[in-house]
């Protein structure tokens, strides 16, 4: 059986109920936090990660922020099996989920995964069996609702893979075609799934990288990924600029895109 552990804090004389749910499913995410922070004031947060007991720092950033109520949840993103309880467990304790923003990934060691299988795998489950089986779940929750948000991360690594980082890069490819199915499937449901594409991300995950030109920054990924749902846009691309770059890079022979960096 399965066990959530799920420890609330809300604010004195607040019923959760009473306002939208925002599920942050990566807790410990940068962007993550950042986009929970623009979305906080009037909201209640729902914070999921791993060691969910030791999100202090981020639930104290978030009710600063203006957030009703903070709460955090156990979330083992490779536990599959564990995905469909956890979610009911936060619609019983919160009502609808609003927005649901997936920001957990690894980035992996690309040189150890041309060797070693069991880091490829590990990479590619968490970067992508994982995210579908959240999606497919919250897909029929919001179904179901009749309503809500459903924030994905694909990124230009998955636009055209590159031999630099193509374990990364596959998954995000794989993530990328799956969201944009899923999308088209939950056209005119109620519920918006919005796929961003950001370029290289100065951050943690990046940390020690030279960072590829048109980089953004976390803060920079939030604003653009808070427009779009505002928008109601299925598509971001963070910067902009990418798009249009992108679309010219697909054009590249393949003698020079297989010398492409990160």
């Amino acid at each position: 059986m399965t066990v959530i552990q799920d420890t609330g804090a809300v604010t004195a004389g607040a019923n959760v109920n009473d306002v939208e749910t925002v599920l942050l499913l990566g807790g410990r995410s940068e962007i993550g936090l950042e986009i929970a922070v623009r979305l906080a004031p009037g909201r209640n947060i729902v914070l999921a990660a791993r060691r969910s007991g030791e999100l202090s720092e981020q639930e104290q950033i978030l009710r600063n922020a203006g957030a009703v109520g903070v709460s955090t949840v156990e979330f083992d993103a490779d536990a599959v099996d564990t995905h469909g309880d956890l979610l009911d467990t936060v619609v019983a304790k919160h009502g609808r989920i609003s927005v649901a923003v997936l920001a957990f990934g690894i980035l992996g060691d690309q040189a150890r995964a041309e060797t070693d299988a069991a880091h490829a795998v590990a990479v590619v489950h968490t970067d992508y069996v994982a995210q579908i089986s959240i999606l497919t779940h919250l897909a029929e929750i919001m179904r179901r609702q009749g309503t809500g948000k459903i924030v994905v991360f694909s990124s230009v690594a998955g636009v055209r893979v590159r031999r630099a980082n193509y374990v990364y890069g596959s998954a995000k490819a794989g993530l990328d075609g799956f969201a944009s199915g899923l999308g088209d499937a939950l056209h005119g449901s109620g519920v918006q799934l919005m796929l961003v594409r950001p370029g290289f991300v100065v951050g943690t995950m990046t940390e020690g990288m030279s960072p590829a030109p048109m980089s953004s920054t976390p803060s920079q990924v939030a604003d653009a990924v808070v427009r779009g749902l505002n928008s109601g846009a299925t598509r971001v691309w963070v910067p902009r600029i990418l798009q249009p770059v992108f679309f010219v890079m697909r054009l590249l022979p393949q003698t020079i895109w297989r010398r492409m960096p990160r």
